[in-house]
């Protein structure tokens, strides 16, 4: 079985835990006999492409002569217009980007219709139109490959996968990683909630990563339950995450935090319940590992507590510093508002580190051993994180089984059930 997935990074060159998946779930596909042609729009040369043939969507022509393309065109040219969206960031960090930029609602047809268009590959002010445009690329590929269907990873790429589909008929998938409810909360933006509904509609299957997910693609974009299949998230298993050896260079336990320091990971409980472990015990570092919209915010607050000799700031990591961080780390803290599935608390147990995940996740479905609170009880989060500090049996007992447990998550399985899911619809 050969399929063209759709996707809009890859390792890497990521900004967060999809481009992390795809990768994974590329690998684990191969592993059950399903090739993979991955598109992305920009690619930079140094991409592992041991499990796939990586496309660069900037490096393809359009036909523009083709009817169908220029129907399709009509049919997204709602998407055609300039938008300072960037789907990591919250509404203070938007509103200030849309104050800056000057608004265009209109292109000209000469624009629209280039013969090659070189994407950024990034998540910049002109996003929506990057999506439109992948999708007429993403239509001209369909037609000029061979495979047996199509899968598109969260709203960036489904209008690709739908011009895919309406340009040869192959049956389509979509996997939802993570909702506009998840990033946004309550705040959605439009168009986005748009785009993820019209490619859930168009597609024959909707990939979920956990049961919370598949739950709100049905409560609150009314997608029909028989087509919603959840495929827990895994990780990706190493030969010896005992072999990686840092020097900490400090005496006192680390506890991490690692993710975007956004609204939807919780920063700001973690900083608060950090303040509580320390007023019981002074001799602990915490580390927060990340970037977003949020940062500054979390960096005034921790001057306000008067906590910055025991609160390290390190920006974004990726690849073997991530590894290198848990190595240091003696407890790792996921405290998300909203987290569809969550792979970083799986890379730590990987790495023997024991973690404090939020209810509110969908790796809460799947981890047994675990310290599970509320997102938003401080108190039981310091309580989870000080216990573990302290008393040495439990981190020890959640250690051993925890990495254990993670044995079974691998892409690997994940992949059994994606194949699965292909064959449901591919004939």
């Amino acid at each position: 079985m050969r399929v063209l997935m759709f996707g809009w990074e890859f390792p890497p060159h990521i900004t967060g835990g999809l481009g992390t998946a795809c990768f994974g779930m590329t690998k684990g596909l191969l592993k059950n006999n399903v090739e993979v042609i991955f598109v992305v729009p920009k690619a930079y040369g140094d991409e592992s492409q041991e499990a796939v043939r990586l496309v660069n969507a900037s490096d393809v022509s359009i036909d523009i002569r083709k009817i169908e393309q220029n129907e399709f065109w009509k049919n997204i040219t709602y998407l055609e217009v300039n938008s300072s969206l960037v789907p990591y960031v919250g509404p203070e960090a938007f509103d200030n980007l849309m104050e800056s930029a000057e608004k265009t609602t209109s292109l000209n047809e000469e624009s629209v219709f280039n013969a090659r268009y070189t994407f950024s590959g990034k998540y910049g002010e002109n996003l929506l139109e990057e999506v439109a445009r992948y999708a007429l690329v993403g239509a001209q590929i369909a037609r000029d490959s061979d495979f047996d269907l199509i899968h598109a990873h969260d709203w960036l790429t489904y209008p690709a996968g739908i011009a895919a589909k309406e340009a040869t008929g192959k049956p389509l998938v979509v996997h939802m990683h993570a909702t506009e409810f998840d990033r946004s909360g309550e705040n959605v933006n439009q168009r986005v909630y748009d785009i993820e509904r019209a490619g859930m509609e168009a597609a024959d299957r909707v990939i979920t990563v956990s049961n919370l997910t598949r739950n709100i693609v049905i409560d609150r974009y009314g997608i029909d339950p028989a087509k919603v299949i959840t495929v827990h998230n895994a990780v990706e298993p190493v030969d010896r995450p005992d072999a990686i050896k840092v020097e900490k260079h400090v005496r006192e336990k680390v506890v991490t935090f690692l993710g975007r320091v956004t609204f939807q990971k919780g920063p700001e409980y973690f900083i608060e319940a950090a303040h509580k472990v320390l007023q019981r015990d002074p001799n602990v570092r915490f580390v927060m590992a990340g970037t977003g919209d949020l940062l500054e915010k979390m960096i005034r607050r921790v001057a306000q507590l008067k906590m910055s000799t025991r609160f390290h700031f390190t920006g974004f990591l990726r690849g073997d510093n991530v590894d290198k961080m848990f190595a240091m780390s003696d407890v790792y803290v996921m405290p998300s508002v909203s987290e569809p599935f969550g792979i970083s608390p799986l890379e730590a147990m990987r790495s023997n580190v024991p973690v404090v995940i939020s209810k509110q996740s969908g790796v809460a479905e799947v981890l047994q051993h675990a310290l599970k609170v509320d997102f938003w009880d401080i108190d039981a989060m310091a309580d989870a994180i000080y216990g573990l500090l302290q008393y040495k049996s439990l981190p020890a007992m959640f250690s051993k089984h925890g990495a254990i447990e993670v044995e079974n998550l691998k892409w690997e399985n994940a992949a059994t059930h994606i194949k699965a899911v292909y064959e449901q619809v591919y004939q």
